[in-house]
């Protein structure tokens, strides 16, 4: 948070702004010029000798603040993951029905992840199981790249697969 006002304690500032010849000033200068124009003297960087303030409107900052914080939310991407699951014996109808459904995530930007779940016995096909994840992995090349290689994990072996960046 910053100190405004009467709550900044250092007996020099560097004050700027709009329309006011920068320099080094006492507290009570700096807040006497503030006042002469109706706005708040503002401590925006206290860690520099003499700390640096500005004569600025302190509610109209605080919403810009606030503004570019919400732009940068809005900005940030979120990331969602689909999951598909094969069996070692997946035959090649549900596979290319899945490698579709796999297609559509990728182009709508969320990241693959594909895994093979092993029941009972199942586990002895371990390498039936990574030849299947990683020729998902080449058939999905063109939409996205492999990002972790099929690792076993308990009774799943998974990989991801993220979407390529548009050009």
């Amino acid at each position: 948070m910053h100190r405004i006002n009467e709550r900044i304690f250092a007996r020099q500032v560097r004050v700027v702004g709009e329309g006011i010849e920068a320099g080094v000033y006492t507290v009570s200068k700096a807040l006497e010029m503030a006042r002469e124009m109706e706005m708040d003297l503002v401590e925006i960087a206290p860690n520099v000798d003499p700390p640096v303030c500005k004569i600025i409107d302190y509610g109209k900052f605080l919403y810009e603040q606030k503004k570019k914080a919400k732009e940068m939310k809005a900005k940030a991407s979120k990331i969602v993951i689909k999951d598909i699951r094969f069996g070692p014996h997946t035959d090649e109808h549900d596979f290319e029905f899945k490698k579709n459904h796999a297609i559509k995530f990728l182009k709508d930007g969320c990241k693959v992840k594909a895994f093979v779940f092993f029941r009972g016995r199942e586990i002895a096909f371990k390498e039936q199981g990574e030849i299947l994840l990683l020729r998902f992995a080449t058939e999905l090349e063109e939409f996205g790249k492999a990002e972790q290689l099929p690792v076993l994990e308990g009774k799943k072996m998974l990989m991801v697969i993220g979407p390529k960046k548009a050009k």
